[in-house]
């Protein structure tokens, strides 16, 4: 029989599974039921900080805006999890079609995720997406790959 741990890391995966469709689906009150009204999302775009789920899904917009169609890879997620809070890591990668019909791979990204138990729902409550930066030329390094 599973343990609580285990039952509570697969939600948590779930979660993020959820994030994948909604993203592919372009459906931004599926992404909104994955994060805490307050959360705040340390993101590629700017400002430093994104704070409550109203920006974070503006970020999502953005997105749309730019994207026909969105694909989402997440690879290597490695999680901790607690009672009632828990954390993770992982890569990720936007992908899809532009608009403007060009296709593109996108970008690796690295990302660490807190969340937050609510109930029995586990939730994003803070994120952040970086790329490694070059410091002789301080620009960010987007071309780098996993291992795995």
């Amino acid at each position: 029989m599973p343990s609580q741990r285990d039952a509570d890391e697969a939600a948590i995966r779930q979660q993020i599974d959820k994030i994948i469709e909604g993203l592919r689906d372009k459906d931004l009150d599926s992404l909104r039921q994955r994060y805490t009204a307050k959360v705040v999302s340390f993101d590629v775009e700017p400002p430093l900080q994104h704070v409550g789920v109203d920006a974070k899904l503006r970020n999502w917009a953005n997105v749309f805006a730019v994207f026909e169609t969105v694909a989402y890879e997440v690879r290597d997620l490695t999680l901790t999890v607690g009672e009632d809070v828990a954390f993770g890591h992982a890569f990720g990668r936007l992908s899809g079609t532009l608009k403007d019909g060009t296709a593109t791979n996108g970008m690796w990204v690295r990302i660490t995720y807190g969340f937050q138990k609510t109930g029995d729902t586990w939730l994003i409550a803070h994120d952040q997406v970086s790329v490694p930066l070059d410091i002789r030329t301080g620009k960010g390094m987007v071309d780098l790959q996993p291992f795995s």
